[in-house]
């Protein structure tokens, strides 16, 4: 609901601070008093396009703020919350424009900068504003599907659900059917590939092993060169140990004759045992470091058969197996890829059945809701001064989707004879906004909107069926609040709350005010309306038993 407009230089409006309440309030005054004016700054409010036209002659800017009082659920906390703005919910949301005269606006939201678009999808769920030029609510025959769904209190989850699992489906089966055919493309160099990588075998850690295993062999290759002849030159009847031994036993004759003998022996023996020692150590390496020529051989092919293929596939060696494994997965898909996709192509016709029944089935309950709705609307017409015109819920084809296959649009035929056709290229400025309000009766609880604005909504009409206008808007405004310019008494008579929008020439300057009347000023203000510039007594008595008939 909307609790206060603030207004700054917008035309003549040098500034303006106007407290609404709930239910039926009109705004009333002579034309060309700026009632235009009011719903214009209201409206950049919300959203609309910024015209610099807008900004009072002489200033640099114009500045209009709305503030609603809205329950936690409404939707346009939503839509501030998908832009990371959370305003206090529960609490008054302001929403803000300013417009300079050189061009460029500013929108905000809920104490944040947003987008203008931004402020235009809040202000639709804010305020409906019904006049001759509004191209939205029910003249938007985009959103007449889902009045009529309200208004029939139909459940569209089983058709929702059903095209979910169509879409989930085609998803399925595209990706399927993608994949299949790109591993077809590649099947030749995959089953190559495959083959190539089975017929090695290579195993995790493999190469890793028989690096080792090389390297060693390596090490032996070189060792032994190194160990070459050592045992001529330890052993045998002419190697070093021989020569020893002999030296010892020479040695050994003589000891007794001097002490430096003995222990030169000594040292003999010692060098005997180190040198038999060295021997055995010789040996037992070279036993450790022998090798098979062959073994290294085959070591080294696979070796490098393995480090080439890796190369080959720009791989790491031990990723050949599991990419090995991986080659032959994309094979087996090919081969159970067509079994696979004739699968999902059963399935997806079983979906498509299941939607196309609970389509129709809605269908069904629309067609059902179209006549009940048609019907309601008949009813308000002739009251309203609409006796020859006719209305009709009209459902087409519409592409499948989540909300079935029906396109919905609201048509109305305005003369006997005359072909239906869009409510807003049929109706005339007057029969346009008594169109609006009979389809409003008649929906009633379809709306989602706190806060509706009928403009003129009573132009050229008056007597019996203004009366009839504002019998309707009052039973509107108890479920709504319902702002209304009128230039019917019968209409201001209804409402719950007047405003008066006046124009003063002060010092060369135009300005547009609005006050709220008084009981007494409401008296006055309706006499002006049935009676013109002079208000004569009986004028007075009329608005007042207006007033008392309300």
């Amino acid at each position: 609901m909307l609790r206060q407009l603030s207004i700054k230089d917008v035309v003549l409006i040098d500034r303006l601070e106007l407290e609404f309440e709930p239910g039926l309030g009109v705004l009333t005054g002579e034309t060309g008093a700026g009632k235009s004016i009011l719903l214009d700054g209201l409206g950049l409010a919300l959203g609309a396009r910024a015209d610099t036209g807008l900004v009072r002659a002489g200033e640099t800017q114009a500045i209009v703020a709305a503030e609603f009082e809205l329950p936690a659920d409404h939707p346009a906390f939503a839509l501030l919350a998908e832009q990371g703005i959370e305003p206090e919910r529960g609490e008054p949301l302001l929403v803000r424009r300013t417009l300079k005269a050189d061009g460029g606006s500013r929108a905000f939201a809920g104490g944040a900068g947003v987008p203008a678009s931004l402020l235009r999808d809040i202000g639709n769920g804010l305020v409906e504003i019904h006049g001759q030029h509004d191209d939205r609510g029910l003249l938007n025959p985009r959103g007449h599907r889902a009045l009529l769904d309200l208004f029939g209190r139909i459940d569209t989850a089983h058709v929702e659900n059903a095209w979910a699992e169509v879409e989930r489906l085609s998803g399925e089966l595209t990706d399927a059917r993608e994949a299949a055919a790109e591993a077809e493309r590649d099947r030749e160099w995959l089953d190559h590939a495959a083959k190539e990588i089975a017929a090695l075998a290579p195993e995790p850690g493999e190469e890793t092993l028989l690096a080792e295993e090389r390297a060693a062999m390596q090490a032996g290759a070189r060792a032994g060169d190194t160990l070459t002849g050592l045992d001529e030159l330890l052993g045998g009847s002419d190697g070093a140990l021989a020569q020893l031994r002999t030296a010892a036993r020479r040695i050994e004759r003589g000891a007794a004759e001097h002490p430096l003998l003995a222990e030169a022996l000594a040292s003999l023996d010692r060098a005997l045992i180190e040198a038999s020692e060295a021997e055995d150590r010789i040996g037992r390496a070279a036993e450790a470091m022998a090798f098979d020529p062959a073994r290294l051989e085959a070591v080294e092919a696979r070796l490098f058969d393995i480090r080439g293929l890796a190369r080959k596939h720009r791989v790491e060696p031990d990723e050949l197996a599991a990419l090995g494994n991986q080659l032959a997965a994309k094979l087996a898909l090919i081969e159970a890829g067509g079994e696979r996709i004739s699968i999902l192509e059963a399935e997806l016709a079983g979906a498509h059945a299941r939607y196309e029944a609970a389509a129709q089935l809605l269908r069904q309950e629309r067609t059902q809701a179209a006549a009940r709705l048609d019907a309601a609307v008949a009813e308000e017409l002739a009251p309203l001064k609409l006796d020859a015109a006719r209305f009709r819920t009209a459902l087409g084809e519409a592409e499948p989707g989540a909300s079935g296959i029906d396109r919905v649009e609201f048509e109305v035929s305005t003369n006997p004879g005359a072909p239906f056709g869009p409510l807003i290229r049929i109706a005339s400025g007057g029969e346009l906004s008594r169109f609006i309000l009979a389809l409003k009766v008649a929906l009633a609880e379809a709306g989602d909107a706190a806060t509706m604005i009928f403009d003129e909504i009573d132009r050229g009409v008056g007597g019996a069926v203004a009366s009839a206008i504002g019998e309707r808007l009052a039973r509107l405004a108890q479920k709504s609040q319902l702002l209304v310019v009128t230039h019917s008494p019968q209409v201001a008579a209804r409402a719950a709350h007047h405003y008066r929008i006046e124009k003063a020439h002060e010092d060369g300057v135009t300005r547009t005010f609005v006050r709220k009347l008084t009981a007494e000023e409401r008296r006055e203000e309706i006499a002006r309306m049935l009676s013109g510039a002079a208000i004569t007594d009986e004028a007075r008595a009329q608005a007042a038993r207006l007033l008392e008939a309300a």
